[in-house]
């Protein structure tokens, strides 16, 4: 059984100027990035899937991706593997005071929240992040950070009173995209559709539900009714090629009855 020293060594093994893997060699930072966001999403996809052995596999792509970058800090002096995971032990520490001591303040939910708020501000402070908004990440998924950023807003009470409010937003949109559409301006028709979606996260913020998740289920969803035409189709010999939107939808609903069956 290999351990996470083993690993660690793999990783130096990889990277050696001399003896390692001309391919790990010439790494970066940046160049890694796109493998370590991937992974991440390979991890999801499993964990969506409830493929729990594939889970473990992808977990530990995913963990050779932080090996990798400590690796790389370690060699520009930067910090080390032991670094990293000092930095995230302490940052659970003094998150959690409700768990790790400070007794007074086990208290509910509502005020271990507000406790853990006030921590993340004192946080922010200290790097001179003083903007509600300083630190969400600009590398997140775009839809998943117009829900963060909404959040953030929310927070210091930049929030409309109730989802009444939203969809008249949402309707306000609509709106405007259809007028640029009709305009025949697809720059600022382009600007529409991205306000389009920041109020449907906004909507999605505001019901308690993670848009990413959302959407993710509806590709799914999309993925698995489409699948279903093709196979209709294929008994007959055809593709969706051959067929006509009148049939292809008519074959949706059924897919549809289906599923709600």
């Amino acid at each position: 059984m290999y351990s996470l020293e083993d690993l660690l060594h793999l990783m130096n093994r990889l990277r050696d100027p001399q003896y390692g893997c001309p391919w790990d060699i010439r790494q970066t930072y940046a160049t890694i990035v796109p493998h370590t966001l991937e992974e991440a999403y390979e991890v999801a996809d499993a964990i969506e899937r409830k493929d729990w052995t594939e889970l473990k596999s992808e977990l530990g792509d995913l963990l050779f991706q932080v090996v990798f970058h400590a690796r790389m800090a370690e060699e520009q002096g930067l910090f080390v593997f032991d670094d990293v995971a000092n930095a995230i032990a302490d940052k659970l520490e003094r998150r959690h005071p409700h768990v790790f001591g400070d007794e007074a303040a086990k208290a509910d939910g509502v005020a271990q929240k507000a406790r853990w708020e006030d921590i993340k501000a004192t946080e922010r402070a200290s790097k001179s992040q003083h903007g509600a908004l300083d630190d969400v990440p600009v590398g997140l998924p775009a839809l998943a950070r117009a829900a963060k950023l909404t959040r953030r807003a929310a927070r210091v009470g930049f929030d409309w009173p109730s989802t009444d409010e939203v969809f008249d937003k949402l309707h306000e949109e609509v709106a405007e995209l259809r007028a640029e559409i009709a305009a025949g301006d697809l720059d600022k028709a382009k600007g529409e559709v991205g306000d389009l979606l920041f109020v449907v996260a906004n909507l999605a913020r505001k019901l308690g539900v993670e848009p990413e998740d959302a959407l993710r289920g509806s590709n799914a969803k999309f993925v698995r009714r489409f699948g279903f035409i093709e196979a209709e189709l294929a008994k007959d010999g055809r593709t969706p090629e051959q067929s006509d939107l009148a049939e292809m939808d008519r074959l949706w609903d059924v897919a549809k009855v289906a599923e709600r069956a």
